[in-house]
């Protein structure tokens, strides 16, 4: 892997601005990637902005940026690009500090903007080479996050689809699953949950599915899929509920898509399950309903009071096996399982030893 700090100056990096909806943001004559199209939008205050004007016509030092360079010998920017886009926006007339734009300087001021020299690292190198050292690096600014910097290495005709589906206020996976999501398209949340679902579905990571798929000219099988997630869980659960809002739809989909569920006796038990004082997170009732494990609903603990009075009760005799135990060495069960009806009373507590009461659960 090559690493090199280089300088360049303002001037070459605002060579060739364009901002487009279509084409996404390029400087440095069209080399440099600055932010594609449909990825994180300008977030920038008004503050932050005109701050790093100011850095630059004070001659004072911006912190470093970081670029890496593609295959084709073009750039495209990892971090700095809040920064860049600053720089570029004021250079062509977007903006003015104190009522002055760029066109309202001196010629010798704007010269100084001009040459100004910004400290750029290049990287170079494989895949999992420039994914390691972004991992490490001190990013300046605002951190990236685990998706953004995936996609620094992943570059191509199928991440530039894909982020038109995903990675974008508005976009359309925000349209029919904001609800049902956690994040912010721009900070590439959408993204990476869409795709760390179809990869698990296939046993994979996140990065083994963007490497493959690399190289393609549409990303039609990752939105297809998520669109498919989409429908499966409105058909199964039309009623939305907060609860839904981040489950992992993609793995339930990925599990339990083929099998036989009614709507309304999903949606039947549901209510029934939010009432019961013994599920103590509702968030799990989903996942049970799909496959009946009762960890998903944390139902509640006996209390310690109600494990002192049983414990008592039964003189430190385990209803099983009939030996004596301390009450560390014991453990609160229920005498009619929760499953059928049974509720966490101290009426339905029985104190088993930890021998006993594994082997009742694992019948």
């Amino acid at each position: 892997m090559n690493i090199e700090l280089h300088e360049i100056p303002i001037r070459e990096v605002v060579a060739g601005y364009k901002d487009s909806a279509e084409n996404g943001v390029v400087g440095y004559g069209g080399r440099l990637n600055i932010r594609p199209a449909f990825q994180r939008e300008f977030i920038y205050k008004e503050k932050q902005r005109d701050e790093v004007i100011r850095t630059v016509m004070r001659d004072f030092p911006l912190n470093v940026m970081y670029w890496v360079k593609s295959d084709d010998g073009n750039y495209e920017i990892l971090d700095g690009q809040q920064r860049t886009v600053s720089i570029c926006q004021y250079a062509s007339g977007d903006f003015s500090i104190d009522h002055l734009g760029f066109d309202n300087l001196t010629q010798t001021e704007q010269e100084q903007i001009l040459n100004y020299p910004l400290m750029i690292y290049i990287c170079e190198g494989t895949d999992k080479e420039k994914l390691d050292w972004f991992k490490i690096i001190n990013i300046a600014g605002e951190q990236l996050t685990s998706q953004e910097l995936r996609n620094a290495i992943y570059t191509g005709e199928w991440l530039t689809e894909a982020k038109k589906y995903f990675s974008k206020t508005g976009c359309p996976a925000y349209q029919i699953a904001d609800k049902y999501m956690k994040g912010s398209p721009i900070r590439q949340d959408y993204l990476e949950t869409a795709i760390k679902w179809l990869a698990a579905k296939n046993g994979s990571e996140i990065e083994d599915y963007m490497a493959t798929h690399q190289h393609d000219l549409n990303c039609n099988e990752l939105w297809l899929y998520f669109k498919a997630v989409i429908d499966w869980v409105q058909v199964l659960f039309p009623n939305f509920r907060k609860e839904m809002q981040g489950l992992e739809w993609g793995v339930y989909y990925n599990k339990f898509a083929d099998g036989k569920y009614d709507a309304k006796e999903l949606e039947a038990k549901i209510i029934e399950l939010m009432e019961d004082d013994d599920v103590t997170k509702n968030s799990g009732i989903y996942e049970y309903l799909l496959d009946h494990d009762e960890k998903h609903l944390s139902i509640r603990a006996f209390t310690p009071k109600m494990k002192r009075a049983t414990y008592e009760k039964q003189k430190g005799i385990c209803i099983h096996c009939k030996e004596h135990f301390e009450l560390d060495e014991m453990e609160a069960d229920h005498i009619t399982p929760w499953s059928q009806g049974g509720r966490t009373t101290i009426e339905n507590c029985q104190m088993l030893c930890r021998e006993c009461n594994r082997r009742k659960s694992d019948k």
